[in-house]
């Protein structure tokens, strides 16, 4: 009973090293008659399910339950081919570092226990590895990823060209990430939801106004716009801006470009107003094709 009062007196890190405790972060060190040698930390093991608890940096926020039932059918007929990684806490208790999925699944084939590689990890390497093994598998979408990379730069402390470092990524991809948690909330959840791609979500960006940017993206959802599509209309509100701005600056008042929001989202293409709240001025409502001309001629009810 003294050797573990002993390790527990020195800590957490004394615990996860102490024989008594079952785990050791020196593998190389005789382990022949020791109790549960089996595991100790940098072996591979069988562990009961009840004594894995989730990974509470598990950046990924959705499993799709289809995949999830596939994958339960494989493991009942084939077993757990590849082991999930966790890190030792205590006594018999442990929590996952990368494999949640293959945990999951193993859970829905109805499995006790699952062979688990038995590492040490801090708080920091715990959120890394999570994500790193998460991004190489290509199972994130963009904004799992994003908030992954701001949680690194924030709480762990990183900046971009260590965090550049880490995960094998430059760091233009990087700030491009963290740049598309400054969208509005409904661009990215349809990035999220996969509504649009990455690409749409750069080039809505680009746009200050976060009423354009809606316009936009409820346009792009709505017809299917490709990604070259988006950003040529994206340079064509900066043409139009730039010529307003340039003949009258004054004009551009967040009611002015409400009024162009309102306007293009009723005719559903990028109307301009120039001269608002003058005496004279005028209203661009731009066609694309012949078909689209008389969709919007059907709008303002002209035969």
């Amino acid at each position: 009973m003294a050797a573990k009062r002993n390790a527990l007196g020195k800590g957490l890190s004394a615990l996860l090293e102490n024989y008594d405790t079952d785990v050791t972060s020196k593998p190389e060190v005789d382990t022949s008659g020791v109790a549960h040698a089996d595991k100790v930390v940098g072996s591979i093991a069988n562990l009961p399910l009840s004594s894995i608890d989730a990974n509470p940096f598990q950046p990924r926020t959705k499993f799709d339950a289809e995949a999830l039932n596939d994958l339960a059918n494989s493991i009942k007929e084939h077993n757990l081919i590849q082991p999930i990684t966790v890190r030792k806490m205590g006594y018999e208790k442990y929590q996952i570092i990368s494999g949640e999925r293959r945990l999951k699944a193993c859970k829905l084939a109805g499995l006790a226990e699952v062979p688990c590689y038995i590492r040490i990890a801090n708080d920091q390497q715990m959120l890394e590895m999570a994500l790193v093994e998460n991004i190489q598998r290509e199972q994130l979408n963009p904004i799992e990823i994003s908030i992954s990379f701001k949680r690194l730069t924030e709480e762990v402390g990183l900046s971009q060209d260590e965090l550049s470092e880490k995960v094998g990524k430059n760091r233009a991809t990087i700030s491009n990430y963290l740049r598309l948690l400054k969208l509005p909330s409904e661009v990215q959840i349809g990035l999220r939801d996969q509504l649009i791609q990455m690409g749409h979500a750069r080039a809505i960006i680009n746009i200050e106004d976060e009423s354009v940017q809606l316009g936009i993206y409820k346009k792009t959802v709505k017809n299917g716009l490709s990604v070259r599509q988006v950003e040529e209309l994206v340079r064509s509100i900066d043409r139009k801006e730039g010529s307003i701005e340039k003949q009258a600056p004054h004009m551009l008042s967040n009611e002015h470009k409400k009024l162009n929001y309102r306007l293009s989202t009723h005719f559903d293409t990028e109307v301009v107003v120039s001269g608002y709240n003058n005496k004279k001025g005028k209203i661009v409502i731009p066609y694309s094709s012949e078909e689209d001309l008389t969709r919007i001629l059907d709008v303002l009810d002209i035969d």
